[in-house]
């Protein structure tokens, strides 16, 4: 038997005061005088002897009687388990991502899981709530309860082990504590990876099931093809199973419907149908498709806008009319110049700067493209078959790109290719290592930690390092092959791509997205992102003639928004929530070690309280104090 209140148990050295008054209690005695005591003296003998007993029995029933009170202020209890023993720490992790949308029988998971908690924790227990986004440490119910009900979906990608380590972190170092941690989720697969549970911690999963796990998607889109008059837009969407329903598409400019269309997954699940706009228009774009079950996915943000042209300069020592097909007056702006007519004021504006087999560098060029650097902008350098080592060296120094050596005559294919290099975003497919390479008869070894094609001897033949891409070797006919191989127009495209990086059609919350805005601002001006409900600020950085704005954590909300500068739209760019949610493939909890399982969120909390509960024995014995006073009263009032 233990006890809630184990300190009052030393009032019961107070019993002793009453023991100690029966004790000494002294009573005198007035003598009377009778004729003949024979009779009197047996009286009282035997009043005497029964008066002792009657005392003693009445000393014992009192002290029984405040030994039971006492007790039972105590408050005693036997405990259901040996965990209502121990101090607990609980840490819940509430699963707010977007698969948590999906129905159950009585609505959707998250919503459901959120009310069965403000009904379920009893009131008073001190736990610690994680979800996707938000960290709520030593907490009540009572404290907690209105951000409980506020919590909504997260973009947030997280794993369940990411989300254990935190919870880890929550408890204590004591190891006398009885530590449990409750995940409350759909349990998707992707999400799984690399997780195991610690031996010394009391896991507990209680997985949520949705009806169905069937799901429709907008995944992507593109453009297709594109004239002077229209952009063709492709839209890619996959469903988790085939069915025979059919889904109507639309396609929004803004909040005005420019068409319709309808897509089916009646043989497979991937689907795509297109859409045709204006080329001419600034188009704020919505695709939306009608399903009920995942929302967060039903809807996909683009924006069309009409960029500005991306300013490239050529500095030629050698034939430039592979680059003035590659740069055409559609998305460039290109200026072709000789080596012995090279205007300097012309280089202050450009994004690119291409120096074309000159045979020698200008000894003011190299100040030059060094600020122009600093400033942001992008520069490539072909060497030619006579180049001056020295003035090319000086150029190498002072861009910081190591080192010039005296070219080898020897023949050598350009065989790898760094398929992972931004350069060649979304050029491949797949790896390629069948394709006749191209090759180069001479070559200027350079040193560089950032290849992008090397030689069969691992030399690089293309790097980039400082904003600089350098080649290793001319290009021309007399020295290579490379402007007739299928890598010359991906290679030199992307080179003008990479300076100035105009907003994309959208970009993907929660990842690390860079944009580019051609404008000059003010020393005191900033970008702001602004959507009808929100304004922030993005990390920026100025340069001459644009501006870098970085974005990671924000903007959290999927839509479009717009750059203001002094309220002035700029451009505008759209956002959209990872895909990766959309697929529903659920785990198999069972096999997951050192973890049981929970059906529902009300039948973890059922147990828990049968396990913490105290079984009480207060009442027994204020029970037992009232017999004890009423065996008292009774013997006083007829034991004589």
């Amino acid at each position: 038997m233990l006890f809630k209140n184990p300190q009052i148990l030393y009032a019961l050295f107070l019993l002793v005061i009453p023991i100690l008054v029966h004790l000494f209690q002294l009573r005198r005695f007035k003598k009377e005088y009778f004729t003949n005591v024979k009779f009197l003296k047996k009286v009282q003998l035997q009043t005497r002897k029964s008066s002792q007993i009657k005392k003693w029995l009445t000393l014992l029933a009192r002290l029984l009687a405040l030994a039971c009170l006492i007790i039972a202020f105590a408050q005693p209890y036997f405990p259901s388990s040996q965990q209502t023993l121990k101090e607990k720490e609980t840490v819940i992790y509430l699963d707010n991502s977007f698969s948590m949308q999906q129905k159950g029988q009585q609505g959707e998971l998250l919503k459901k899981a959120i009310q069965d908690l403000l009904t379920q924790i009893p009131e008073g227990e001190t736990f610690t709530l994680l979800t996707n986004d938000q960290t709520y440490s030593k907490t009540n119910l009572e404290e907690i309860k209105p951000e409980l009900q506020q919590i909504s979906y997260s973009s947030t990608p997280t794993r369940l082990k990411t989300t254990y380590l935190k919870a880890l972190n929550q408890f204590s170092k004591d190891s006398s504590t009885l530590k449990k941690f409750v995940a409350i989720s759909d349990f998707q697969q992707k999400d799984m990876d690399g997780f195991s549970a610690e031996k010394n911690i009391e896991n507990t999963f209680i997985q949520l099931q949705p009806e169905t796990n069937f799901n429709v998607s907008i995944d992507s889109v593109f453009i297709k093809n594109q004239n002077l008059d229209n952009i063709e837009l492709q839209v890619n969407l996959s469903a988790t199973s085939t069915t025979e329903e059919i889904f109507p598409v639309s396609l929004y400019n803004g909040t005005h419907l420019m068409a319709k269309s309808s897509i089916g997954f009646e043989e497979k699940n991937k689907a795509s149908t297109t859409f045709s706009v204006p080329n001419n228009e600034n188009i704020d774009g919505v695709i939306q498709i009608l399903d009920d079950h995942l929302q967060f996915d039903n809807r996909l943000y683009f924006s069309l806008q009409q960029n500005e042209k991306i300013n490239v300069i050529a500095l030629n020592g050698s034939d430039d009319s592979f680059l003035k097909k590659i740069y055409t007056e559609a998305e460039f702006n290109f200026i072709s110049v000789a080596e012995n007519q090279i205007d300097y004021n012309q280089l202050e504006n450009q994004n690119l700067i291409v120096l074309n087999e000159l045979k020698s560098i200008p000894s003011g060029l190299g100040s030059i493209l060094q600020k122009h650097i600093e400033n942001g902008g992008f520069v490539t350098i072909i060497p030619s078959l006579e180049s001056n080592l020295t003035s090319y060296q000086t150029l190498f120094n002072l861009l910081q790109l190591g080192n010039f050596n005296p070219k080898i005559e020897q023949e050598l294919k350009i065989t790898q290719i760094n398929f992972n290099h931004p350069l060649y975003e979304h050029v491949f497919n797949k790896k390629v290592s069948n394709f006749e390479y191209p090759k180069v008869y001479s070559y200027y070894p350079t040193t560089s930690n950032d290849n992008i094609l090397s030689f069969s001897n691992g030399s690089a033949f293309l790097s980039l390092s400082n904003k600089t891409y350098h080649f290793s070797a001319a290009i021309n006919k007399e020295n290579s092959n490379f402007k007739n191989s299928p890598l010359i127009v991906p290679t030199f495209y992307n080179m003008a791509k990479q300076s100035l990086q105009l907003p994309k059609l959208y970009y993907l919350s929660g990842q690390n997205n860079t944009v580019e805005i051609a404008t000059a601002l003010q020393e005191d001006q900033v970008i702001k992102v602004k959507d009808s409900t929100s304004t922030f600020i993005p990390l920026q950085r100025k340069y001459s003639n644009k501006v870098n704005l970085t974005f990671n954590t924000q903007p959290q909300k999927a839509g479009t928004y717009s750059l203001q500068a002094n309220d002035k739209t700029l451009k505008k760019i759209s956002f959209n929530y990872h895909r990766k949610e959309s697929n529903l493939n659920y785990a198999e909890l069972s096999d997951v070690e050192n973890s049981k399982q929970s059906e529902s969120i009300s039948n973890f909390f059922t147990a828990e309280i049968n396990a913490n509960e105290m079984n009480f024995l207060w009442k027994w014995f204020v029970i037992f104090a009232l017999i004890f006073l009423i065996t008292e009263f009774l013997l006083l009032k007829f034991l004589k």
